[in-house]
């Protein structure tokens, strides 16, 4: 059976390294018969939470920006693919602030459980992606049987387009989406 998948890339880098994992992970994924949507941050406009929590009663945002958009997207997917570049051990600052957006997923009715992340670094330790991994788990463990299922942690690139000259990171990345 096809799963809906909606990969959300939040580099704002042309020829991002992140993001070209992405489009391997979708081949992959498309190459198993799901149904693939990709959604990248780059010229979206979204506005920070202003922690008004009025989401947890209305099960939307009140701020009119493009995170409604993605929002219904999100909900109504089997399977989440977060992908970033890593900013000093963390997620990208994009990331961070549509995690806090999606809110309202917590007392909203949402299909997906299995939670994929993509990561690129610089640093040439795979440890430079924990504090991604941290970051991503504080939003997974708050909601209910949603699971981390699976992180590829390409490490060691720093230039766009460098991903290109490393078949490791782009098979595994066609192999996660081809196994999801």
């Amino acid at each position: 059976m096809s799963k809906k998948v909606i990969v959300i890339s939040t580099s704002m880098r042309n020829n991002a390294n992140s993001d070209i994992l992405a489009d391997e992970f979708i081949k992959g994924a498309k190459s198993s018969g799901n149904i693939t949507e990709k959604i990248s941050l780059k010229g979206k406009n979204i506005a920070f939470c202003k922690g008004c929590l009025a989401c947890q009663i209305t099960k939307k945002c009140n701020i009119n920006d493009d995170v409604q958009e993605i929002f219904d997207k999100v909900v109504n997917a089997d399977v989440v693919v977060w992908v970033t570049p890593v900013y000093y051990y963390s997620m990208s600052g994009q990331m961070k602030t549509l995690i806090d957006r999606l809110n309202p997923i917590f007392v909203t009715k949402y299909k997906f459980q299995d939670v994929y992340l993509i990561a690129t670094a610089a640093d040439s330790s795979e440890s430079a992606i924990d504090g991604t991994i941290k970051g991503i788990m504080g939003w997974i463990e708050c909601l209910n049987e949603t699971r981390l299922k699976k992180v590829l942690k390409a490490v060691g690139l720093t230039n766009p387009n460098e991903v290109k000259t490393h078949d490791k990171y782009l098979k595994e990345a066609y192999e996660m989406g081809k196994n999801i």
